[in-house]
């Protein structure tokens, strides 16, 4: 039986260049969707809170966009702001790459981890590997190339090894009563996750550019009779892009916001009535009052 003392509690950040599976590892380890996923780059924009209890131990997962070089617009140094700030305030810091994958996009996330912060190595995706011999050789190399605590390789989509990720990250949190509450998942808000999931079925269901060019806010967030009324509107940079989102006779937009709805009733369970807008915002991923006003720090 855990006694009082021996309970440890801390933050631990979720590192890596962008389409690593950093926030599939998240949800997987949280058993809760609260972070967004889809096949494209950069689709986390805002630092995540997610929040795992035991007996024993309380984990606070701190999810965080994939960090890059490329800073095309205020928005994108935006969210690399949030990725260095993140590191600095953590007790555990969790570098996740891609296994047989290690090139110069990760020796740059991995320039800059702090040097007084344990670092885990997360080798993600091995379901993939055909030849899992090809695995050690990568280990040894990668053991050379920074000086990490340990080094768990995982698959975050099949579950595997992540019960041995929480036993090593536990061993550098320090002895410490929970931070939040036992029973809350994430210090996020129902309201700040549900426009999340309209943002991940623009990345989902959209070309390649268009995601990067939206942004989602929820008008108003109500409760009614077992019933939450949720209107969002979805802002972009051009015309042509609100009619491409609408789609012919407003087709994809009810096909964003049907998709949207079903994982907004699975988080609050109950039924949801949802209305979307789109609306044309020009310049607004390279206006700082505007992004502040967005939430991105």
């Amino acid at each position: 039986m855990t006694t009082d003392g021996d309970f440890r509690s801390g933050y631990i950040a979720i590192i890596g260049r962008p389409n690593v599976g950093k926030s599939t590892l998240l949800n997987k380890l949280l058993q809760q969707k609260i972070s967004i996923t889809s096949r494209k780059a950069q689709t986390t924009r805002f630092r995540i809170n997610g929040i795992l209890t035991d007996q024993q131990t309380q984990f606070v997962f701190v999810d965080t966009p994939g960090f890059q070089m490329q800073y095309s617009n205020r928005l994108n140094t935006a969210m690399n702001r949030v990725v260095t700030q993140s590191v600095q305030d953590v007790d555990v810091i969790l570098f996740v790459i891609e296994a047989m994958y290690f090139d110069q996009r990760d020796v740059e996330a991995l320039g800059i981890l702090p040097e007084n912060i344990p670092v885990i190595l997360v080798i993600n995706k091995i379901d993939k590997l055909v030849d899992k011999n090809r695995l050690l050789p990568f280990l040894n190399n990668m053991a050379e190339t920074f000086k990490f605590n340990a080094m768990i390789p995982v698959s975050a989509m099949h579950k595997i090894q992540l019960a041995e990720l929480l036993g090593a990250i536990r061993n550098y949190l320090p002895v410490s009563q929970p931070l939040y509450n036992k029973d809350e998942v994430t210090d996020r808000s129902q309201r700040f996750i549900v426009g999340e999931f309209i943002r991940e079925k623009l990345f989902r269901l959209m070309g390649d550019e268009i995601p990067y060019s939206t942004s989602v806010v929820i008008d108003q967030f109500k409760q009614e009779n077992h019933l939450h009324k949720i209107y969002a509107t979805i802002l972009v940079e051009k015309p042509n892009q609100k009619a491409i989102i609408i789609g012919k006779k407003g087709e994809k937009l009810k096909q964003i916001a049907s998709q949207a709805r079903k994982d907004m009733e699975l988080l609050l369970g109950e039924k949801v009535y949802l209305e979307i807008w789109v609306k044309v915002k020009s310049g607004w991923a390279d206006n700082e009052n505007i992004l502040r006003n967005l939430g991105y720090e």
